[in-house]
């Protein structure tokens, strides 16, 4: 069986596609951005998240003494639950934001990108993840520097979204975006594995996997429905196209997704399926 590396080490997919944007002398500006965070908005339209993470805190299963690197920890909220219970914890985000929420929660907390960690070899006990990794561009780097810090017989305990996770909000979304010159600025944003090919990675870089599940979890969204999450987990892709058509995109993709995500009562579902795994060292 073939197995195909996604590493987006490429300049086309580090950079979303340019809409046509022409400024008042007619030279056609370039914009590059990725996804960036609003704790407060975060909070509001995400907090899901992190509430619905107990599965795989099970699977951490943290004990006391132990120490454990959070990775993309954002907020810090599932850092504190993890300290509650004993462990010492480091989290780490590239967002600066996100860690500064996190350190108002008493979480130690340090900006570092997971492809180049800034940790000695064989320090932790564990490194965890939730609702990140999606969002890492090379994930060969990522595994690689997983691998070297943890200690020999260490676990990597994460989730992610996994192969379909929403699926028709991308494909709204890109539909939208498509009308307005800007159809590529969805590609690459995120990386959502099918299981076996995860494995595959994984067992390339050297570890064992003692279990991994692709779990459907269509999500009740909070208040903000569909168009929070837009505004919320693609702020990025939003901030990117033009001032002037930024509601249009979100208002056009909410309505396109209305008759799939919104039940009679008005509550938005999203689509969510999570990549849930334990790999040692």
């Amino acid at each position: 069986m073939a197995f195909i590396t996604i590493a987006y080490t490429d300049q086309k997919q580090n950079k979303f596609a340019l809409c046509a944007l022409v400024d008042q002398t007619g030279v056609v500006e370039a914009d590059v951005t990725t996804q960036t965070w609003d704790p407060q908005a975060y909070q509001q339209n995400g907090a899901f998240v992190h509430g619905l993470a107990g599965g795989v805190l099970e699977w951490l299963d943290a004990k006391p003494g132990e120490y454990i690197l959070d990775l993309g920890c954002g907020d810090g909220q599932l850092s504190r639950r993890i300290v509650d219970a004993g462990a010492s914890v480091l989290g780490v985000d590239t967002s600066e934001e996100m860690i500064a929420a996190a350190r108002e929660r008493w979480v130690e907390a340090e900006h570092a990108s997971a492809e180049a960690l800034p940790f000695s070899d064989g320090v932790f006990d564990a490194v965890f993840s939730n609702a990140a990794l999606h969002w890492m561009r090379d994930q060969d780097a990522m595994l690689r520097e997983v691998h070297r810090v943890l200690k020999p017989g260490g676990r990597f305990v994460a989730e992610m979204g996994g192969h379909g996770n929403i699926a028709a909000i991308r494909v709204a979304l890109t539909a939208v975006l498509m009308r307005y010159g800007c159809g590529d600025r969805e590609d690459g944003v995120n990386y959502y594995p099918a299981p076996q090919g995860y494995s595959m990675r994984l067992e390339r870089h050297g570890y064992k996997v003692e279990q991994m599940s692709l779990i459907p979890r269509p999500t009740l969204l909070p208040e903000g429905g569909m168009r929070g999450w837009l505004r919320t987990f693609r702020r990025g892709v939003l901030e990117s196209v033009p001032d002037d058509l930024r509601e249009r995109v979100v208002e056009e993709t909410a309505a396109l997704l209305e008759p799939a995500l919104r039940d009679e009562e008005g509550n938005w579902v999203a689509d969510y399926v999570r990549l849930r795994f334990i790999a040692r060292t």
